[in-house]
């Protein structure tokens, strides 16, 4: 089932996309700089290269993933951003963006709050936490999170 890691291009959103990648499956990379996108592209991820703050962008790139993890890191870093005024309409954009893109499941990986997310299943992880991709994984492949 197809995965998108909308952040991938940050430093937990890359380890996270390295321990999900498996070359039977299609996994989904959506990032803002293109260096890294060619890059993931060259190691077997289909990528998305575009601003985050771009809802329309995220939806597209979302359509027909089962699972979503969301670096939240990727809205109050460095990058550009013009589609929106701040990191909380930024993460709503994606709430809306996965529900309306038929995602199941959201996997949010964040220390602070995240929206209320319109999808089946919806977990946190703790970006500081132990082996966050190894947790992110087992959520991914979990039969449910009910």
């Amino acid at each position: 089932m197809p995965v998108i890691i909308v952040g991938a291009d940050t430093e937990v959103g890359e380890a996270i996309a390295k321990r999900l990648y498996d070359p039977r499956r299609e996994i989904r990379v959506f990032v803002s700089d293109v260096d890294r996108g060619l890059e993931m592209k060259s190691a077997g991820f289909k990528v998305a290269v575009g601003d985050v703050s771009d809802e329309s962008h995220v939806e597209a790139a979302a359509t027909r993933c089962f699972s979503a993890v969301l670096i939240t890191e990727a809205s109050t870093d460095d990058r550009e951003r013009s589609f929106a005024s701040g990191a909380d309409q930024v993460l709503a954009g994606w709430a809306g963006a996965v529900a309306r893109s038929a995602v199941k499941r959201v996997i949010w990986v964040t220390d602070g709050p995240h929206p209320e997310t319109a999808v089946e299943e919806v977990a946190v992880v703790d970006p500081s936490g132990p082996d966050v991709p190894g947790l992110v994984f087992r959520l991914d492949e979990a039969a449910s999170l009910h």
